[in-house]
This record gives structure tokens, sequence and C-alpha cells, in this order.
């Protein structure tokens, strides 16, 4: 389809967008709307599942209005991943808000999880670590507290499921409930060795099966849609961070990207190997085509562009992320101020749900731009953490291929290639969570004849080298991990 586009639709952690994108990889048309966050308690974090459905059909329906005489060849989904719905399989209506992949709620049942022992049967069949960041729990959480919604559960009345699994429901009228092998992968209930739920995991979690959704390839058959008018094929699911490699074209085993959103998430793509993180890394499902699994090695950052959002939001001390951009320039360093923005606690590799967030180093003399710069800079600091602890797992990258929001600051990208002493590379379209969902997509439909295929829709943008001194390395990361000694409440 010469002329044709993939919807893909991206929905994420503060916003849904819709973008129409050709089959050369270029935008055709968008358009994005943020929804409102929900924090009931301290370390809570849900979404309104009314409000991501109405901001992503109405952002889909603008798309498709801007595309004057183009075709829709298929719709991809990606998605924020762990977040999850529970609704009633009759109405679609939620049960209870979305628990949000930030929430740290189910902290102690994890860690009773964890003391009692069972932390390597979960690692050995999901590459999970026993956290809240992951699904099963917050499931569980739901079923307990709405008043009979676990007797619901059993009767199979109920469906759950992360947030593809929701739209998928919602665009299909109901036909459909599935997920795919990425987004399954994160919910610590399915064994990424075997492809398949596990009873015992479900058991232990207090998950019952006759919630679950199918699970299938990245690229495949999802249904189909009639809520845009004509019927539109569902062909290419995918977890934002994997859609975002697959974005990045990372096919072969050692080519890793990092993508820089309202979290941030350092991806290497393994293969055909499941490897065993010995550095508290996460083994997961990078994507699956015909029923065979690609696996990848993944260090997750909690907190990233939400650090600025919260410069802008709370603190109300910057405009935007520009604008912390300028502020960071305008400085020569950060004045011996970090940021450790543990909001809802520490990802990798320290995976501390209770530590919470400080600013460290404070002088007379520090000014709204030493914090800007600081809070700019723990991103790099804590990507620096990641390769350090893929490094002893015996993978030490030599290029970084980054993307996100986050990746259109030059300062922040140059200061990255300074602390990783590694070269970093942006691409000229750094909206490859989308991208990949539109390429999945396009080989679910046979646009593409596979993913390698499709590799020649990267280009190259900007490569930045390392120019730091190995001695101002040193100290500045000798900074913040003395930084994070003070904030973390567990070795």
């Amino acid at each position: 389809m010469t002329n044709g586009v993939i919807l893909a639709l991206d929905q994420g952690t503060t916003s849904s967008r819709a973008m129409a994108i050709a089959f050369d990889g270029s935008i055709v048309a968008s358009a994005q709307e943020e929804f409102p966050q929900i924090f009931p308690q301290s370390g809570w974090v849900e979404h309104d599942p009314e409000a991501i459905w109405r901001t992503q059909r109405r952002t889909a329906q603008q798309t498709l209005e801007r595309l004057g005489a183009r075709k829709v060849a298929a719709i991809g989904v990606t998605n924020q991943r762990e977040t999850v719905v529970v609704w009633d399989r009759k109405t679609g209506e939620a049960i209870h808000n979305a628990i949000v992949w930030q929430d740290r709620r189910t902290a102690q049942r994890t860690q009773d999880l964890a003391t009692a022992g069972h932390q390597d049967m979960v690692g050995e069949r999901t590459g999970l670590v026993l956290d809240p960041y992951f699904s099963a729990s917050k499931i569980a959480w739901i079923l307990d507290v709405v008043p009979g919604a676990r007797q619901r559960a059993q009767r199979g009345e109920l469906a759950a499921g992360t947030i593809d699994c929701f739209l998928i429901w919602r665009l299909t009228g109901g036909k459909v409930h599935a997920t795919d092998a990425t987004n399954a992968s994160r919910t610590s209930l399915y064994d990424i060795r075997t492809g398949r739920w596990d009873a015992e995991l479900c058991d232990l979690f207090g998950v019952p099966m006759v919630l679950l959704p199918d699970v299938r390839d990245s690229a495949g058959d999802y249904g189909v849609s009639d809520i845009f008018g004509p019927s539109l094929p569902i062909r290419g699911v995918a977890g934002d961070q994997q859609a975002a490699l697959v974005g990045q074209a990372c096919f072969e085993a050692g080519e890793v990207k990092s993508t820089y959103g309202t979290g941030g998430f350092l991806v290497l793509n393994t293969g055909s190997e499941l490897k065993r993180s010995k550095s508290r890394l996460l083994g997961t499902i990078a994507y699956q085509c015909g029923g065979k699994p690609t696996y990848a090695l993944e260090g997750s950052i909690l907190s990233a562009g939400s650090t600025i959002q919260w410069l802008r939001d709370e603190l109300k001390i910057i405009r935007d992320g520009a604008h912390a951009g300028e502020l960071a320039k305008g400085i020569a360093d950060s004045g011996g101020v970090y940021v450790v923005p543990a909001f809802v606690g520490l990802g990798a590799p320290h995976w501390d749900s209770a530590a919470r967030g400080a600013i460290l180093g404070l002088q007379r003399g520090s000014t709204i731009a030493h914090i800007a710069r600081a809070a700019l800079e723990s991103v790099a600091f804590q990507t620096a953490e990641l390769l350090e602890a893929m490094a002893k797992d015996g993978v030490a990258p030599q290029r970084l291929r980054v993307d996100g929001g986050m990746a259109r600051n030059d300062w922040l990208l140059q200061f990255m290639a300074d602390i990783l002493s590694i070269e970093v590379v942006r691409p000229k379209n750094t909206e490859t969570t989308a991208l990949g969902a539109a390429i999945l997509a396009g080989v679910g439909a046979g646009e593409f004849g596979s993913l390698n295929e499709a590799a020649a829709l990267w280009k190259l943008d900007r490569k930045f080298e390392p120019a730091m001194a190995s001695s101002d390395r040193s100290r500045q990361m000798a900074g913040w991990k003395d930084a994070i000694a003070r904030v973390k409440t567990s070795n």
C-alpha cells in the first residue's frame, strides 16, 4: 500500500498519542493529549481508565481526520507497561482505577514474598525481581479491596490486563481479550521460558488465571476495530520499551537502546538467549514473531522525565524541559548539588521501594539552575549505574542509542556520553516507541517482510562522543553514589 500508513496508538504514563506513520518511517499526522495523574496516598499512583480511553480514542480520531486521501493499513498499539486494569466483561467498565507501574502500595506484599524465599522461583520463571513495579500484586490488590471482586473473578465475570489489553478490548468492542508476549512478560505471572501463564505463580500472587488474556505474537492478529468507521485490523502490539527497541532497529544481540520518558529504560537485545543477571537487572521478552521470542536484559529507572515534570508542576521553578536545559547550560557545573529522584523508590540495580527522593549538597549559593542541572544529571548517573550492572553481567556496549522526549536535549546527551564514556547516538526520529508499534503492525499486516527489512527506516541524526576527563567522571560518579547511599533503606 504505497500511499498507506500505520496508525500507531502510543498510550503513555502522562499522555495518549496517536501517529500516522508512512512506510518510509515518516510521521504523516499526529495528536497528543495529557490526562490527570491521581495520587491517593504517598507512593500511590493511579489513572482513570476512562480518561485513558477518551484521550486515546480522541487523539486517534484527530490523527485520522488529518490524513486526507491516505489509507490506514493497520493499527499498532504500544503502552505504558505493568499498569493494570480490571474490568467487567459485560459492560467493559473498570471496577477500580488503573494502578500505575510507578505505584508502590504493594511493597509490603512483595517484600513478604521475598522474605518467604520465593525470589529465586519468580526470577527463574519470569526474569523479574519481586517488586511492586510489576503487575501481579496490583491485580491481587484490586481483587482484595473491591467488595466482591475476587468472587466475581472466580466466576469469570471480570477480565484483567495491561493497558494494551484494555485498549484492544475497547477497540474491538469486547471481542478480543489478548496481550502480546512483551507485556505478558512484565506481569510476574508469565513463564518466559515456556511462553505460558504459570499456575503456581498465579497461586502465589492470588490472581485467578481465568482473569488473564490470550498471549500472542508482537506482530500478530488482534482482531478488527470498527470504532473509527471502516474496519481497521490491529496487527502489532508491544510494551513501550520493547516497541522502542524495535523502533531503534536493535535486532542483533548486543545492541542496546535507552528511552527517556516518564522513566528511563535501558534494554539490551540478547537474542535467543535468556540471560540471567547477577546484578539485579531484568530478563524479559524483547519481541516475539512467529511464536519465537527474542530476549532482552533491561535496567529500569523509575523517574527520568517525571523528575523534570516535578520541577515544573510541583516546585514550579522551571517552565518546561527546554528551560531546564537552558539553565543547565548556563552554569559550569551543579555546584555539588545532587538530585536523587526516588519519588516512588529506586529501580535497577537497587530495587529499593522504600527509598525516597532528596536534594543533597545544597549551599547558600545554590540556585534554581543548580537544582535543574542536577535533576538532568541524575538521568545520566542512573544510566551509568545500569551500564555498570550490565558490565558485571559480562556485557559492555560501546554505543548507546537513545530516544524519547529527553533525547532532544543536546546538552544532556553530551553529558551522558561524558559520564558513560561511550558514544551516544540519536536517531532522526526520536518517537521510536510509536515507530516500533508501526513496524510490528506493518510486519503483522504483511507490509514488511520481516523486522530486518524495516531496519532501513532507522536514520542517524547525531552522535555524541565522550570528552570529559576520567578524573572528573570518577569524581562526579563518586558524589552520585554517596547521594544514593544516603537515601537507600536496603543494601
